[in-house]
């Protein structure tokens, strides 16, 4: 006789459940009533269904420029993604020798996940400000008087913005290829260096195949963290916005699904990003999985 599944089991399905509702049903109950029609609101029930407000997002709606705010968001992104996956990879391969004050390094690198966002946005803010005015009283008491007056501020997109993102991104990146090399085997590149490759040679084609699932991953952490932060992006953005801080403004001062609208294409961004970086570290396991059998078949 086969006994049915005691009642505990159905207590924990219904609990978790529920906590998934709770954790997804506000961002699905936005991508539905992102669609609402020209004359629907903020709250069920649907008025028709259309695509009016994701044309109206796309046009301004007299508010903010989303247009802009989306491709400088993917363009800091796209950047941090990029810086992130180089010095994570350079610091995984330097750390993998000791050497003097690594331990004070690897702690000063991961220092920023311990700081709360806000106080890290207000300190890059205020040296960046300290910057400015070195910069101005400099340039004045050189008789650059001219070039004082046109002098504004460094903070800007990809000078403050740029920095204050890199430390939310670098500390996962580093402590993922930490892990990575951690669990290396050096014999590989070893045997590569022995048949007589340049150890640029055996990092391109002996280390990097091999850890290049993990790059792929530090490089979604790098895109998605960028894109989605506000905290960090605050203070130190310097004259423009990124998209979520427009996001966030527009909490306060939209009334209609156009805030709805814009909260779907973000997300839709972000699954897009995930989805890709899945299907590459898939394809690129499929492909060593194929040639490990070549390579066995030709030993048979």
């Amino acid at each position: 006789m086969s006994e049915g599944r005691p009642r505990v089991y159905y207590l924990l399905a219904t609990v978790f459940a529920a906590y998934v509702l709770f954790l997804y049903g506000p961002m699905i109950a936005i991508f539905i009533l992102s669609f609402q029609g020209p004359d629907g609101g903020l709250t069920f029930p649907m008025t028709g269904v259309s695509l009016h407000w994701f044309s109206k997002l796309w046009s301004g709606g007299g508010i903010i420029d989303i247009g802009a705010a989306f491709f400088r968001s993917a363009r800091l992104g796209f950047v941090v993604m990029l810086l992130t996956v180089a010095i994570s990879v350079s610091a995984g391969l330097a750390f993998r020798r000791r050497f003097p004050g690594s331990a004070v390094l690897f702690y000063v690198a991961i220092a920023s996940l311990i700081v709360p966002s806000i106080i890290t946005s207000l300190g890059i803010g205020l040296e960046f400000r300290l910057i400015d005015d070195f910069v101005k009283s400099f340039a004045t008491a050189h008789g650059w008087t001219e070039f004082a007056g046109r002098y504004t501020t460094a903070m800007g997109l990809f000078t403050s913005g740029l920095g204050a993102h890199l430390t939310w991104t670098l500390p996962f990146g580093l402590l993922i290829m930490f892990a990575v090399f951690n669990r290396f085997d050096p014999r590989y590149e070893e045997a590569a260096r022995d048949l007589g490759a340049t150890p640029w040679q055996a990092f391109r084609f002996v280390v990097l195949p091999i850890i290049l699932p993990s790059v792929v991953g530090i490089g979604l952490f790098g895109f998605t963290l960028s894109w989605d932060e506000i905290a960090r992006s605050s203070q130190a953005i310097g004259s423009v916005n990124t998209l979520p801080l427009d996001l966030q403004g527009l909490t306060t001062t939209v009334t209609t699904p156009d805030i709805y609208a814009l909260g779907t294409v973000t997300s839709v961004v972000s699954f897009l990003v995930i989805g890709l970086a899945l299907s590459a570290i898939r394809a690129i396991s499929a492909r060593r999985t194929r040639h490990g059998s070549d390579a066995g078949a030709g030993l048979v």
